[in-house]
Protein backbone atom coordinates (compact mmCIF):
# COMPACT_ATOMS: atom_id res chain seq x y z
CA UNK A 1 0.00 0.00 0.00
CA UNK A 2 2.73 2.33 0.93
CA UNK A 3 4.82 2.16 -2.05
CA UNK A 4 6.37 5.52 -1.41
CA UNK A 5 9.01 7.03 0.71
CA UNK A 6 7.57 8.63 3.90
CA UNK A 7 9.93 10.53 6.33
CA UNK A 8 8.66 12.48 9.83
CA UNK A 9 9.92 15.03 10.53
CA UNK A 10 9.38 15.06 14.64
CA UNK A 11 9.51 18.58 15.91
CA UNK A 12 11.15 18.49 19.29
CA UNK A 13 12.97 22.09 19.46
CA UNK A 14 10.87 23.81 21.67
CA UNK A 15 11.09 25.53 24.78
CA UNK A 16 8.11 24.38 26.04
CA UNK A 17 7.71 27.62 28.45
CA UNK A 18 4.36 27.20 29.56
CA UNK A 19 5.38 23.52 30.76
CA UNK A 20 7.83 25.50 33.35
CA UNK A 21 10.47 22.95 33.61
CA UNK A 22 14.02 23.26 33.34
CA UNK A 23 15.09 21.89 30.74
CA UNK A 24 13.30 21.66 26.87
CA UNK A 25 9.56 19.93 26.80
CA UNK A 26 10.82 17.51 24.68
CA UNK A 27 13.26 16.09 26.94
CA UNK A 28 11.27 15.98 30.07
CA UNK A 29 10.55 12.19 31.12
CA UNK A 30 7.52 10.87 31.25
CA UNK A 31 7.51 7.47 33.05
CA UNK A 32 11.03 7.98 33.09
CA UNK A 33 11.43 8.26 29.38
CA UNK A 34 11.61 11.27 27.98
CA UNK A 35 8.68 12.95 25.67
CA UNK A 36 10.15 13.21 22.62
CA UNK A 37 11.29 9.62 22.62
CA UNK A 38 7.31 8.37 23.40
CA UNK A 39 6.41 10.15 20.17
CA UNK A 40 9.20 8.91 18.30
CA UNK A 41 8.69 5.24 19.07
CA UNK A 42 4.55 5.91 17.93
CA UNK A 43 5.70 7.55 14.46
CA UNK A 44 8.05 4.82 13.69
CA UNK A 45 5.69 1.89 14.76
CA UNK A 46 3.71 3.03 11.54
CA UNK A 47 4.73 0.96 8.55
CA UNK A 48 3.90 3.92 6.34
CA UNK A 49 6.70 5.55 8.17
CA UNK A 50 10.24 5.00 6.40
CA UNK A 51 12.67 7.00 7.91
CA UNK A 52 12.66 9.31 11.16
CA UNK A 53 14.21 13.13 11.59
CA UNK A 54 14.49 14.26 15.37
CA UNK A 55 14.83 18.06 15.44
CA UNK A 56 15.80 19.33 18.90
CA UNK A 57 16.67 22.71 20.43
CA UNK A 58 20.48 24.30 19.14
CA UNK A 59 23.04 22.96 21.24
CA UNK A 60 21.22 19.66 22.27
CA UNK A 61 22.22 17.13 18.95
CA UNK A 62 24.58 15.37 21.29
CA UNK A 63 22.22 15.01 24.15
CA UNK A 64 19.38 13.45 21.38
CA UNK A 65 22.01 11.35 20.20
CA UNK A 66 22.26 9.98 23.59
CA UNK A 67 18.89 9.53 24.25
CA UNK A 68 18.10 7.94 20.54
CA UNK A 69 20.55 5.26 20.55
CA UNK A 70 20.21 4.72 24.25
CA UNK A 71 16.22 3.60 22.90
CA UNK A 72 17.72 1.51 19.98
CA UNK A 73 16.69 -0.39 18.30
CA UNK A 74 14.68 1.12 15.83
CA UNK A 75 12.41 -0.55 12.73
CA UNK A 76 13.72 2.52 10.27
CA UNK A 77 16.56 4.79 10.61
CA UNK A 78 16.29 7.95 12.82
CA UNK A 79 18.67 10.95 12.52
CA UNK A 80 18.94 14.03 14.33
CA UNK A 81 19.12 17.70 13.17
CA UNK A 82 19.02 21.01 15.22
CA UNK A 83 15.95 23.44 14.76
CA UNK A 84 16.36 27.21 14.80
CA UNK A 85 14.70 29.90 16.64
CA UNK A 86 10.70 29.44 15.50
CA UNK A 87 9.09 26.79 14.85
CA UNK A 88 9.26 26.77 10.81
CA UNK A 89 13.01 27.15 11.20
CA UNK A 90 12.87 23.79 12.89
CA UNK A 91 10.97 22.59 10.46
CA UNK A 92 12.95 24.06 7.19
CA UNK A 93 16.00 21.85 9.26
CA UNK A 94 13.97 18.67 9.06
CA UNK A 95 13.54 18.94 5.56
CA UNK A 96 16.81 20.14 4.53
CA UNK A 97 17.44 16.41 6.13
CA UNK A 98 14.85 14.74 4.23
CA UNK A 99 16.22 14.52 0.47
CA UNK A 100 14.40 11.38 -1.25
CA UNK A 101 11.30 11.39 0.55
CA UNK A 102 8.40 11.38 -2.13
CA UNK A 103 6.27 12.53 1.08
CA UNK A 104 6.96 14.33 4.38
CA UNK A 105 5.52 13.68 7.65
CA UNK A 106 5.41 16.59 10.41
CA UNK A 107 4.81 15.96 13.90
CA UNK A 108 4.96 17.74 17.06
CA UNK A 109 6.76 16.03 20.09
CA UNK A 110 4.70 17.03 22.51
CA UNK A 111 2.11 14.53 20.97
CA UNK A 112 2.92 11.14 22.59
CA UNK A 113 0.35 9.68 22.36
CA UNK A 114 -0.26 9.86 18.41
CA UNK A 115 -1.50 5.91 17.28
CA UNK A 116 0.63 4.56 14.09
CA UNK A 117 -2.79 3.61 12.92
CA UNK A 118 -3.78 7.26 12.92
CA UNK A 119 -0.15 7.87 11.38
CA UNK A 120 -1.36 5.45 8.44
CA UNK A 121 -4.70 7.04 7.47
CA UNK A 122 -2.94 10.26 7.20
CA UNK A 123 0.00 9.18 5.08
CA UNK A 124 -2.60 7.07 3.01
CA UNK A 125 -4.44 10.51 2.30
CA UNK A 126 -1.62 12.55 1.68
CA UNK A 127 -0.95 10.18 -1.27
CA UNK A 128 -4.29 10.43 -2.55
CA UNK A 129 -4.93 14.01 -1.86
CA UNK A 130 -1.37 15.25 -1.79
CA UNK A 131 -1.91 16.97 1.51
CA UNK A 132 -3.82 15.56 4.91
CA UNK A 133 -3.69 16.33 8.33
CA UNK A 134 -5.01 15.06 11.92
CA UNK A 135 -7.91 16.77 13.50
CA UNK A 136 -10.47 16.44 16.23
CA UNK A 137 -14.16 17.70 15.56
CA UNK A 138 -15.02 20.33 18.14
CA UNK A 139 -17.27 18.75 21.08
CA UNK A 140 -18.78 22.23 22.21
CA UNK A 141 -20.13 25.41 20.44
CA UNK A 142 -17.86 27.38 19.26
CA UNK A 143 -18.11 30.82 19.59
CA UNK A 144 -16.41 33.45 17.73
CA UNK A 145 -15.13 36.07 20.13
CA UNK A 146 -14.10 39.99 19.57
CA UNK A 147 -10.77 41.16 21.07
CA UNK A 148 -12.70 42.83 23.45
CA UNK A 149 -14.26 39.71 24.63
CA UNK A 150 -18.14 39.90 23.17
CA UNK A 151 -19.56 36.88 21.08
CA UNK A 152 -19.14 38.57 17.23
CA UNK A 153 -20.54 34.75 15.96
CA UNK A 154 -21.46 31.35 16.73
CA UNK A 155 -19.89 29.09 14.33
CA UNK A 156 -21.62 25.65 13.21
CA UNK A 157 -20.03 23.24 15.20
CA UNK A 158 -20.36 20.66 12.74
CA UNK A 159 -17.86 22.18 10.31
CA UNK A 160 -15.05 23.17 13.09
CA UNK A 161 -11.92 20.97 13.40
CA UNK A 162 -9.28 21.36 15.77
CA UNK A 163 -5.85 20.75 13.85
CA UNK A 164 -3.53 18.43 15.17
CA UNK A 165 -0.04 16.46 14.01
CA UNK A 166 0.71 14.35 12.32
CA UNK A 167 0.44 16.80 9.09
CA UNK A 168 1.55 14.93 5.99
CA UNK A 169 2.08 16.17 2.97
CA UNK A 170 3.99 15.52 -0.97
CA UNK A 171 7.19 16.53 -0.67
CA UNK A 172 7.26 19.39 -2.79
CA UNK A 173 4.37 21.08 -1.82
CA UNK A 174 5.86 21.49 1.82
CA UNK A 175 9.33 22.63 0.91
CA UNK A 176 6.81 25.17 -1.67
CA UNK A 177 5.03 26.13 1.03
CA UNK A 178 7.84 27.05 3.62
CA UNK A 179 10.48 28.51 0.83
CA UNK A 180 7.94 31.04 0.48
CA UNK A 181 7.55 31.46 4.29
CA UNK A 182 10.79 32.09 4.32
CA UNK A 183 10.50 35.06 1.70
CA UNK A 184 8.15 37.16 3.74
CA UNK A 185 5.10 35.39 4.02
CA UNK A 186 3.14 36.64 7.62
CA UNK A 187 3.99 33.22 10.04
CA UNK A 188 1.62 30.35 10.16
CA UNK A 189 0.20 28.50 13.09
CA UNK A 190 0.77 25.20 11.64
CA UNK A 191 2.53 23.88 8.15
CA UNK A 192 -1.57 23.41 7.01
CA UNK A 193 -1.41 26.61 7.18
CA UNK A 194 1.54 27.21 4.72
CA UNK A 195 0.07 24.64 2.00
CA UNK A 196 -3.39 26.34 2.01
CA UNK A 197 -1.92 29.39 1.20
CA UNK A 198 -0.64 27.54 -2.55
CA UNK A 199 -4.26 27.10 -3.07
CA UNK A 200 -3.61 23.21 -2.11
CA UNK A 201 -6.98 21.43 -0.51
CA UNK A 202 -5.64 19.71 2.37
CA UNK A 203 -7.82 16.50 3.47
CA UNK A 204 -8.69 16.09 7.37
CA UNK A 205 -8.50 12.15 9.00
CA UNK A 206 -9.97 12.49 12.94
CA UNK A 207 -7.34 11.67 15.14
CA UNK A 208 -7.05 9.19 17.76
CA UNK A 209 -8.58 10.30 20.82
CA UNK A 210 -5.42 10.83 23.31
CA UNK A 211 -3.61 12.66 20.55
CA UNK A 212 -3.51 15.24 23.28
CA UNK A 213 -0.72 18.12 22.97
CA UNK A 214 1.96 17.75 26.33
CA UNK A 215 1.53 21.93 27.01
CA UNK A 216 1.12 22.32 31.25
CA UNK A 217 2.09 20.53 34.37
CA UNK A 218 -1.37 19.49 34.27
CA UNK A 219 -1.10 17.70 30.88
CA UNK A 220 2.30 15.90 31.79
CA UNK A 221 0.62 14.52 34.98
CA UNK A 222 -2.21 13.01 32.85
CA UNK A 223 0.63 11.66 30.36
CA UNK A 224 1.89 10.14 33.70
CA UNK A 225 -1.51 8.96 34.32
CA UNK A 226 -1.98 7.23 30.60
CA UNK A 227 0.67 5.76 30.80
CA UNK A 228 0.38 4.13 34.17
CA UNK A 229 -3.36 3.00 33.30
CA UNK A 230 -2.69 2.52 29.59
CA UNK A 231 -5.99 4.36 29.32
CA UNK A 232 -6.95 7.95 28.52
CA UNK A 233 -10.12 9.94 29.36
CA UNK A 234 -12.37 9.98 26.46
Amino acid sequence: MFAVQTTAILVAAGLGTRLAASEPKAFVAVAGVPLFIHALRALVAAPAVSAAIVVVPPGERSRGLQLIRGSAPWRCPVSLVEGGAERQDSVRAGLEGADGADFVAIHDAARPFVSPEVVGLVVAAAIQYGAAIAAAPATETVKQVHPEGWIENTLPRERVWLAQTPQVFRADLIRTAHARAASGDPPATDDAMLVERLGVRVHVVRANPENWKITTAEDLRWAEWRLATAEAPR
